[in-house]
């Protein structure tokens, strides 16, 4: 079935991560039912989503996985000239929120998958979707936990997150975390009487902007990426519920993204500590203060040796000579750290156009991917010899 043609019907499910994705579940494991392919589907625990993998070839042994999520962010707040939740092709590009990131290599995917199902493959392909994604790698965990109790692990993994088909081999980790400010509250009238939580909210915030002014001028550097150092960034602050009172809560959300070279742990143990200095001071005048910092989102990042023979497969499939890195996080650090799998970020399409409105992927993109997948399904219907090792 035409990757185009798949992804138009993708696009149509609006699969934003705090909706549901089981319409566009039912409908990827329907098209491979129809093709005589079997899925299994691991299900979150409200049973509002789920993750599909499937197979297709020989089931005794290890194959190479395409892996894709199926959640996308919001259209809320954006200016989009075009419907978000139906493909408009147009000039050579096909609009929609997903296009890019990332369902337009998951529209390739299930295209190859289908055209699998026609060929005798010696190596099998493994089909892997996972939902949320976009708010911290969260429903793809289940799926890993399901992939490690399994009597094989496939032999690499290709996630195509939108890297216009060139070969990425690694990405920054992350660490997100939110702050509990605690003051105590009072009438805006005496307010030098209580302990006003944004403030202790703004200290704490400068406290990240002093770690990020010390990793810019102190910290390893990775010239492969836009920003080459650890960054630290606030992103979100919420507190009062009116003008006239002194609040006694303050919440920030703030993220760590770190190069290979850099430890997120001892960064955030270095913030909390400086939040336990701020709440101290703060508790002379206010015993309640207390800055309470938890961390509710985080994956590891990726740094695949471009020399490595997973990267030298991938590249063969692509044309590349070269490979780089990207910025955003995936899922590929989750598959290498806990599946112990080689594994190489590739796909259709720019992260420069995701998450914005009148998001596109080209259709030469999507030929591309095709081509690329057209050339994994020729070498796994010969074999793939090299064991999991030897993909290292």
């Amino acid at each position: 079935m035409d990757s185009i043609r798949i992804l138009e019907r993708l696009i149509g499910f609006p699969t934003v991560s705090r909706d549901s994705n089981l319409d566009l579940i039912a409908y990827a494991a329907e098209m491979l039912r129809e093709h005589g392919i079997a899925s299994r589907l691991v299900h979150s625990q409200d049973g509002r989503k789920a993750n599909l993998f499937a197979t297709i070839g020989p089931q005794d042994r290890a194959g190479v996985m395409l892996s894709g999520h199926t959640d996308v962010v919001p259209v809320d707040g954006q200016d989009w000239t075009l419907p978000p939740f139906e493909m408009t092709n147009r000039d050579g590009r096909l609009y929609g929120r997903g296009a890019a990131d990332m369902k337009g290599f998951v529209a390739c995917a299930l295209s190859a998958a289908i055209k699998a199902s026609t060929l005798r493959l010696a190596t099998p392909l493994h089909l892997a979707l996972s939902y949320d994604e976009e708010i911290g790698c969260i429903g793809v965990r289940s799926l890993i936990e399901a992939l490690q109790a399994a009597p094989r692990k496939p032999l690499l993994c290709i996630v195509g997150e939108p890297t216009n088909m060139q070969v990425a081999t690694g990405h920054k980790g992350k660490i997100a975390a939110r702050a509990v400010c605690k003051g105590s509250e009072g009438h805006s009238a005496l307010a030098p009487l209580a302990l006003n939580a944004i403030h202790l909210g703004c200290d704490f915030v400068a406290a990240l902007r002093k770690e990020q002014a010390r990793l810019e001028r102190e910290g390893p550097r990775d010239g492969d990426y836009d920003v080459s150092y650890t960054t630290v960034h606030a992103g979100r602050m919420n507190a009062g519920v009116a003008l006239n009172i002194v609040p006694n809560l303050c919440h920030i959300e703030f993220e760590i993204r770190n190069v290979a070279q850099d430890d997120p742990e001892a960064i955030l143990a270095t913030l909390r500590i400086e939040a336990g200095r701020i709440a101290a001071r703060a508790a002379t005048f206010a015993p309640e203060a207390a800055i309470d910092v938890a961390v509710f989102s985080s994956y590891p990042g990726l740094d695949t040796p471009p020399t490595s023979k997973a990267v030298t497969f991938v590249k063969s499939l692509t044309g590349a000579n070269d490979t780089i890195k990207v910025a955003f996080g995936t899922e590929r650090g989750l598959f290498s750290r806990d599946l112990g799998m080689p594994t190489v970020v590739c796909g259709p399409g720019s992260m420069a156009q995701g998450h914005k409105p009148d998001e596109y992927v080209t259709v030469e993109q999507i030929r591309r991917c095709d081509e690329m997948l057209e050339r994994l399904l020729d070498r796994l219907k010969g074999g793939i010899s090299l064991g999991r090792a030897a993909l290292d």
